[in-house]
């Protein structure tokens, strides 16, 4: 079976926030948006054809998550992280966003901390800021083109007020993959804190050869009863516009506190399209998966080749999963302000790398989920920009 990825599809008309936001973030309507984590490419043909048979029925009333739903989710966890999860645990959310929220007021107090490692997806900061909490934050050090985590620091920063540690697994913007012996390290000093860990693992499914993703919940019955693992197949099959995701929370004190938490914002509610589109994706998705798996990692090393060939000063490693290059622009001895709007006068809209915490001063990512043709031209461009 063969899959799609070069033919271009014009969003212009779609109310796509990565094309329709470009004069509000770039100034200019005409940049190539490389920045939002939604990729150009159409989903797969089972997700349209099921959403396709579900329209056909003209009634689209408040509706109910069937067993399938759960035994989707539970079969795709089985069968791609070797993750046996039971169908209670799991809690559908409108997205992961949400999930963060709700894990911040339900398990905290006002004034309590919160751990983050920056540079991380910025909602996860955020999540902590503006529920009134404090930010502990513990950096990633860069280390020969990939994070690392400092676990001294960690253990160091941590307080008796600390409650939460939000995970971000795989990483982004860095594309890392986090080890066996990493995950384990990080999980003993959370225990010994009596941290509770609010693990993202949206990008789970999108993982190259030769890394493995596992479940921060799958590795051992203490760190199940301490984490709430987010998820969604948004990112994985490109339907994050259904706003679907799930949490998978073993402990059942811990659901408890967290179900009271999305009754109290009545986000109890699935999305109909949303749930359908899951259910096909999970069920049907993984040929296409594996053929856009091979695709996206094609467009990277196609980006990593261009830019060491062509941009000395720039340094860029493939990462190990998601669809975003993280671009160490440092070596260009340009402020935050003018490397972006270089590329900006370039026509290239990239995500700037203080985005996502003050570590990422010097950085910006690239997202290279688009045709080959396209990506070829927006590196063209990106070379005649930072040359």
């Amino acid at each position: 079976m063969t899959f799609d990825f070069d033919t271009p599809l014009s969003r212009l008309d779609s109310h796509s926030v990565k094309y329709g936001l470009r004069r509000v973030k770039f100034g200019r309507k005409d940049v190539m948006p490389l920045w939002v984590a939604d990729m150009d490419f159409a989903a797969p043909p089972c997700v349209q054809a099921a959403l396709a048979k579900r329209v056909a029925h003209p009634i689209y009333g408040y509706t109910l998550a069937d067993a399938g739903v759960f035994e989707a989710i539970m079969d795709w966890q089985w069968h791609r992280h070797a993750w046996r999860v039971e169908k209670e645990w799991i809690i559908l959310l409108p997205g992961v966003v949400p999930g963060l929220d709700i894990g911040v007021q339900a398990l905290t107090q006002p004034g309590e901390a919160v751990v983050v490692q920056p540079p991380v997806y910025n909602p996860l900061c955020e999540s902590a800021e503006r529920n009134g909490r404090r930010l502990i934050r513990n950096p990633l050090r860069w280390t020969e083109g990939r994070h690392e985590m400092d676990f001294d620091q960690l253990d160091a920063a941590i307080t008796p007020d600390t409650r939460l540690f939000h995970l971000c697994s795989p990483h982004n913007p860095g594309g890392r993959v986090w080890r066996r012996e990493e995950l384990e390290r990080l999980g003993a000093i959370c225990a010994r804190h009596d941290l509770i860990i609010i693990s993202d693992e949206i990008h789970a499914d999108l993982v190259f050869p030769g890394s493995r993703h596992l479940p921060m919940a799958s590795l051992s019955p203490d760190l199940a009863a301490r984490t709430i693992t987010l998820n969604s197949p948004g990112k994985t099959f490109n339907t994050a516009g259904l706003h679907t995701a799930y949490a998978i929370i073993p402990d059942p004190l811990l659901r408890a506190r967290f179900i009271e938490g999305v009754h109290r914002l009545h986000l109890e509610g699935p999305n109909l399209f949303g749930l359908t589109a899951l259910k096909a994706a999970y069920q049907e998705g993984k040929p296409w998966l594996t053929a856009l798996l091979a695709y996206l990692k094609g467009n990277m090393d196609l980006a990593c080749d261009h830019i060491a060939r062509r941009l000395p000063r720039v340094r860029s490693t493939a990462p190990e999963s998601t669809f975003l290059l993280w671009l160490d622009c440092r070596g260009l001895l340009l402020d935050d302000a003018a490397l972006r709007q270089r590329l900006i006068d370039a026509g290239l809209g990239l995500s700037p790398g203080t985005q996502f915490g003050p570590e990422g001063s010097g950085f910006m990512r690239m997202n290279v989920a688009l045709p080959r043709a396209q990506l070829t031209e927006a590196l063209d461009r990106l070379a005649l920009a930072l040359s």
